[in-house]
């Protein structure tokens, strides 16, 4: 939960209200002019309004395509995790790439076990809204696998092996790929997804 900074307290003056010699009137206090509020964030349990990007990057960072740029073949990185801890390492992943500069709606999760939370949460309101937030593509965008060929492609699509059996699996690293335009981050078990991999993804 982000924190939010505490309200200003106003503090009286241990000498009490000061008084003009003159008329005997009390002063009136100055009033503190209020700051900016906190920005809330956008949706729960995201780390909410959208960082900043560094004033200094890397000469590592990828060359933006122009209109007419042909399509090349998305990195892939793995990332060692249990099922049970693939949506943590997913997570950690996320927080890396918006550190790094990425905008959060360049960022697409897909998982193959249990529905992220926040997909949890969003489909409670009904499909419409949820399918409304990834239209609208301001934010990390979080799908199951089962649904996530509807999902439009983003920079960069995170994996979280978090369940599912070997079939399932093997069909959400094709999809995902498919997704991603620069790269492709997977979190599981190196030797399930390598199996994956190996076999033409």
């Amino acid at each position: 939960m982000p924190l939010i900074p505490e309200e200003s307290q106003i503090h009286e003056s241990a000498q009490g209200p000061r008084v003009t010699p003159a008329s005997g009137r009390t002063a009136p206090t100055p009033r503190p002019v209020p700051g900016p509020r906190p920005v809330a964030p956008a949706r729960p349990g995201r780390p909410g309004p959208v960082r900043p990007v560094p004033a200094q990057r890397g000469s590592h960072e990828p060359a933006k395509p122009g209109p007419s740029a042909p399509a090349s073949t998305p990195q892939i990185q793995l990332v060692p995790a249990s099922a049970e801890g693939a949506l943590d390492a997913a997570e950690e992943a996320v927080d890396l790439l918006l550190d790094s500069g990425r905008a959060p709606g360049e960022v697409l999760v897909i998982t193959t076990g249990d529905p992220h939370p926040w997909a949890a949460h969003e489909l409670s309101f009904g499909e419409a809204a949820y399918w409304a937030q990834h239209e609208a593509g301001d934010d990390v965008f979080y799908a199951d696998a089962s649904v996530a060929s509807r999902a439009a492609r983003r920079p960069v699509v995170v994996v979280a092996v978090n369940g599912g059996d070997d079939a399932a699996v093997a069909a959400s690293l094709p999809l995902a790929l498919g997704r991603a335009d620069a790269l492709l981050i997977v979190c599981g078990n190196p030797q399930q997804i390598n199996s994956v991999l190996g076999a033409g993804v």
